[in-house]
């Protein structure tokens, strides 16, 4: 089994780069940062990624970000997630194709090493292996509205976009900075679940809910 490890803690790669290779897996690469991961992912004869969701540059969510792109670039494309974090948009994404050969799994409970490598070759065999409670915050996520995710004052840049205001005509409004307009909006993407897509327009998306839930 081909394995492509992505992983910024130089301690924990190692570590798991002896333990997939005591267990038979040949990793192909072992990388820290998400540019990277995507050049090995790019390789057509990996068998399976394990990867964090964080990863430098950013710390925020590139490792999940390559593995979608991959599993765009070759549907169902074994991904096991390793991470401290439940990322629930990217997650739900994710899962939401049904093809399988995902796993999620939270650092802090993975106990048997043994375990940990069977997970990774059921995935890898088209499985799907989730942390009991990574399944539970994303259903308890699915049960909140979306819009009651927001703070105040992103519930504010909301309605001000749902009047046809510009990011420099809410700045104005609200007396911020662009930057931080654009930051709020930003949390308001990710807090509606409105991932990045070539196909949708999120602001009006964004807007349109706002507008159901004010109705």
């Amino acid at each position: 089994m081909r394995v492509v490890l992505a992983e910024d803690l130089t301690l924990l790669r190692d570590g798991l780069i002896r333990l997939l290779t005591a267990h038979g897996c040949e990793v192909v690469a072992a990388v820290g940062d998400a540019p990277s991961l995507e050049v090995a992912l790019a390789d057509p004869t990996v068998d399976v990624a394990v990867v964090d969701v964080r990863l430098p540059p950013g710390f925020s969510d590139e490792g999940l970000r390559a593995a979608i792109a991959a599993r765009t670039r070759r549907p169902g494309f074994p991904v096991m997630v390793l991470s401290q974090y439940v990322e629930h948009l990217y997650a739900r994404e994710l899962l939401a194709s049904g093809e399988g050969a995902i796993g999620y799994l939270l650092k802090e409970r993975v106990a048997d090493p043994a375990g940990f490598v069977d997970s990774v070759r059921r995935v890898a065999a088209g499985g799907t292996v989730l942390d009991p409670e990574v399944v539970a915050a994303i259903m308890a996520r699915r049960a909140v509205s979306p819009l009651a995710r927001l703070t105040p004052r992103e519930r504010e840049v909301l309605g001000l976009m749902a009047q046809g205001r510009s990011n420099t005509a809410v700045a104005s409004s609200l007396l911020v900075t662009e930057k931080a307009v654009a930051k709020h909006i930003n949390n308001i993407f990710t807090k509606l679940d409105l991932p990045v897509g070539v196909d949708d327009n999120r602001r009006v998306r964004a807007v349109l809910a706002w507008l159901r839930d004010e109705a």
